[in-house]
Order: structure tokens, then sequence, then C-alpha cells
């Protein structure tokens, strides 16, 4: 639906256990390319199902390919284009307008949230470099200026220590005054701020606490009928550096709307950027569709997950900005394999028919193919051409061999897969170290991030290269991301239904917890992860910055 133009998480640090023996290494392979292959399978009734997994069918999915192609907007007109780039320049010129600091650190974050920053790069980090290299006492008393410059410094990849706090700590940690006394906005700056800590930065981690609770505290005294309340409540939900980028804009667009303090020439230039950009999305959308339908999966596949429209909507998550039309479109279709190829092991597939398709998977070779049930044979043949495919482009655009690394990526998952059936047939529990060994690599993110690495523009290095096949740890941390937060979500649903233990079932067998202190458990490594993974990033940030 378009715009109209005019118109909590209270955590505690444990032990985090890591992968010791998940290495993804990936040899380089001399094999020549092949052209796609379709498959031409006659239709054969596949084995005796009734003993598999699961019994649970998913609902059919509620968009139709009709439906999707339908799909039209009037911002594809060139009228919208032509006033967005009006509204655009008007917006740049805001940048010579500011000399207060604390105004340039607000402008950044607003044009952040509003989702339009990627319109000015380049005036972003002069912006951003002139703050950082000015020394000022300006913010001196500020806690509120304070933490919203150290939140966006260090988001930014800037060397920025804890120390600028150490003046404010009698007032972060004063338990004992009155609500109505304290800088409301500055301890939702802080908490907001506390989440971008590295390991051992103690200062943040009582920052943490203290801002919750008093935050926590503020709405159950004054309610949620004004915009620091409504801000207060959508921080506790989730802080904004764990949140998805386009799903923020979307709300914060209407959440700007409302307050006294803002530009009415920003917020229609964010309005107009927001529905060009779904245009944009939904001629995607329709590619990926046409492309799933083609592949017949969703219709040969009953059993699987017919869900096109939510996988690309994955991809919108992962990267929003319209110039990455390319990626958005491959991606779906990543995601799109791997759900398919996951419901083969989860739902369907014999343990038997599941160790020949993994053989036949880590062969890579169209003669593993015969033995295969006809709906395996669909699931090859469409992940074989999807590879050749990806690789012959990139050979062609970039000259490199890419098809080892995603190969392997696809045995790697397939391989983890398998490892979970065997679990679930013979009931075999793992521990949660044991778990997480295999299952950092069954959520997808290591097929989907190195992917990622060749679909994104950017030259490619052979450091780079050789740095995948050493399984990086910013590949690591970022699927224990996405594992155990999935792993909170979908424990009541998995356990009622028989699936194998996930991490709160390893720590609750393996420690006697309950429930409730098994998921503050997840919920610590949670934290202590993204506590690596702040540091990771800040570390490769710094050095672009040194580099440009």
């Amino acid at each position: 639906m378009a715009l109209p133009i005019f118109s909590s998480l209270p955590f505690t640090s444990n032990k985090i256990l890591f992968p010791k023996n998940g290495s993804l290494s990936l040899p380089i392979s001399n094999s020549n390319f092949r052209r796609p292959t379709q498959c031409m399978a006659t239709y054969e009734v596949a084995n005796d199902h009734s003993q598999t997994q699961q019994s649970f069918k998913f609902q059919p999915s509620i968009w139709t390919n009709d439906y999707i192609q339908s799909l039209n907007s009037e911002y594809k007109l060139y009228m919208y284009a032509e006033k967005c780039k009006v509204l655009r320049e008007e917006v740049r010129m805001m940048f010579n307008k500011m000399e207060n600091e604390v105004d340039q650190l607000e402008f950044v974050d607003v044009l952040q949230r509003l989702g339009v920053d990627y319109h000015f790069n380049n005036e972003i980090r002069n912006m951003l470099d002139n703050i950082y290299n000015t020394q000022t006492s300006k913010l001196k008393n500020n806690l509120y200026a304070t933490a919203l410059k150290f939140r966006i410094l260090r988001q930014h990849g800037y060397d920025i220590s804890t120390d600028v706090f150490v003046g404010f700590q009698d007032e972060i940690l004063d338990l004992k005054k009155d609500i109505s006394a304290v800088d409301v906005e500055g301890m939702l700056s802080m908490y907001e701020a506390s989440f971008h800590s590295f390991e051992d930065e103690t200062i943040l981690d009582e920052a943490r606490d203290f801002t919750t609770k008093f935050l926590k505290d503020y709405l159950n005294q004054n309610g949620d009928n004004d915009i620091m309340s409504l801000q207060i409540s959508h921080a506790l939900e989730l802080p904004l550096h764990w949140r998805i980028p386009r799903w923020e804009t979307q709300w914060f667009i209407n959440t700007y709307e409302r307050q006294q303090k803002k530009n009415i020439d920003l917020l229609h230039f964010a309005k107009l950027d927001y529905n060009i950009v779904q245009n944009i999305y939904q001629e995607e959308l329709k590619y990926t569709s046409r492309w799933w339908k083609r592949s017949e999966l969703g219709e040969k596949l009953s059993f699987a997950r017919d869900r096109i429209v939510e996988n690309y909507v994955w991809t919108v998550g992962t990267n929003f900005k319209p110039d990455f039309d390319y990626f958005r479109k491959v991606m779906t279709k990543v995601n799109a394999l791997i759900t398919t190829i996951d419901d083969v092991y989860d739902l369907y597939g014999t343990l038997e028919e599941l160790e020949l398709f993994t053989e036949a998977i880590d062969r890579w070779d169209l003669n593993a193919m015969d033995s295969l049930p006809y709906y395996m044979k669909i699931c090859f043949y469409t992940l074989y051409n999807f590879v050749n495919d990806l690789a012959l482009d990139a050979m062609k655009n970039n000259g490199y061999h890419i098809t080892p690394y995603i190969k392997k990526s696809w045995q790697d998952i397939c391989k983890t897969y398998l490892i979970e059936a065997k679990w679930y047939h013979s009931g075999y529990k793992p521990s949660l170290e044991e778990y997480i060994e295999n299952a950092w690599i069954s959520i997808s993110a290591p097929v989907i991030l190195i992917h990622a690495y060749f679909l994104i523009p950017h030259s490619i290095k052979q450091q780079d290269l050789v740095c995948l096949e050493q399984s990086p740890d910013i590949i690591r941390y970022s699927s224990l991301l996405l594992r155990l937060p999935n792993d909170l979500g979908t424990f009541k649903r998995e356990n009622e239904q028989g699936d194998i233990p996930k991490s709160i079932q390893c720590y609750m067998n393996e420690t006697g917890a309950s429930e409730t202190e098994a998921r503050e458990h997840v919920k610590s490594m949670i934290i202590t992860v993204w506590k690596k993974m702040n540091k990771l990033k800040k570390l490769k940030l710094h050095l672009s910055l040194k580099v440009s």
C-alpha cells in the first residue's frame, strides 16, 4: 500500500558456545561449466511416505501468480521520478545549513530511519568525519546528544570509546531518581546506544539494564498516548540496531509525520522515495513469481511451502536499496530453493531417500540422479540449473569461476539437514554444543551469505575467496544471529510437532533447567554474539574508512 505523500529485552551475559569443527572448506574445482539441463523426468509414484517425519501440511499460498502479475502502481510514472529528484536536491542543500553538532547528528539519524540516507552517502561521510575529528565540549553535559553521537559513529565504524559516558555514570546508575526529573529522551538515546556494545564494556551493560527498567517504569506511569511513549514502546519491543531497516522506515515515516519538530520537505521526499521503491519491489516480485511458476516446484512438490512472496520479502530485509534489484531477484530464488529442500528433509523424504539425495548433491553429477524418486529429481535439476546459470553470469560479468563456492555451500547445508534427519529418526538428543555446531549451518545463513558475496556489486578479491574457505567469523556470527532468535520464536510449535531438539530443549536436557531459564540462556547467547558482531563490524568499517 502506498504512503500518502501530502497528507525490550533485559538480558544477562553468560558463556556462549561456538562451533569448533564447522569449517566451510571450499576447494577449487576444475570442472567445466555445463549448459543448464532441463528436467525430462516422467512422473513416477514416490515411495510410501506414511512414516516420514511430519504429518504437518502447510496452508496454500494466499498470493497467486495472477494476482501478483496484476499489481500496479502510479509511482512508475516519470513525473514522480522528476519530483523525487527535485526534493532530493532540496534535502541535499540542508547539509550546508547545519552547523550545530547535535542538529547534524539528529539529521543523519532521521535520514537513516526515513530510509533515504543511501542518497547522501558522501555527504553523511563528510559530516561524520568532521564530527569525529572535531573535539568539542558542547556535549559534555548532554546525555541524549552524547549517546546519539556514540551510536551513530560506532554504527558507521568510527573508533569511539565508552569513556564518553564516564561523566554520566551517576545519572545512569542512580536508581532513586524521580522519573519526572530524569532526561527521558536521554535515557532512550542511551538505551539504543547500549546495543552497540563490545564484550567487556560493562558501562554499556549497566546502562542497558538501567535504561530498560527506567523506560518500562516510564510507560507504566505515563501510558502510551504521546510520541515519546510510542517511541519508547517501539524501542523496548526491539532496539533500533536489531531492526530491519525497511520496516523501520515504514514505521518511522508515520511517526515522524506526527512530530512537531519535523521538516516537511524531508517528509515529502521520504514518502515519495518509499513509494517509488515499492513499485520497484512489485516489478521484482512479478519476475520471481514467474520464475517460481515455471519451476513447477510449488505444484509438483505439494508437501513443500509455496512461499515465493515471503521469500522475496526476506531479500528486501537484507538489502532494500533500489539498485540491488539483481541481488534481490537471485536471492529470492536461493531462499525458495532452501525452503523447498528443507521441507524435503523435514517433512517428506524417507531416511534412505535423504541419504541418496545428500550423496547426489555431494557428487554434483547428473548421473547420480538415476536412483532418486521423481520429486527429488525435480529438486536436483532445479538447483543444478540455477547454480549453472548463476555461475555463467558470474563468468561473463567478472571472469570468476564461482561454482566451487556456491556448490559447496549447498553440499554443506544438505549434510547438516541429513544429520538432523538422523537425529530425528533415531531419537538422539544432542548436547547444546553439538547442536550449535550443526545448526549454524542448517539455518541456511552460510548459503545465503556466500551467494550474497557474489551478487553484491563489488570487486572480488582473492583474499576474500581465501577467507570464504576458512569459514569467517562474520558468517558464523550472522548465522547464530539467525539461528538463535529463530529457535526462540519456533520452539513451542516445533516442540509440539515433535521436531528435533533445538537450542532451548538441548540446554534443558543438558542442565535440567526450566524452559524459562533456557530461554534466558539463549537470549544471553544472542547478546554475546551481537557484541562479537559489533566489534567485527567496527574493525571492518574502520579499515574501509582508512583505505578511503
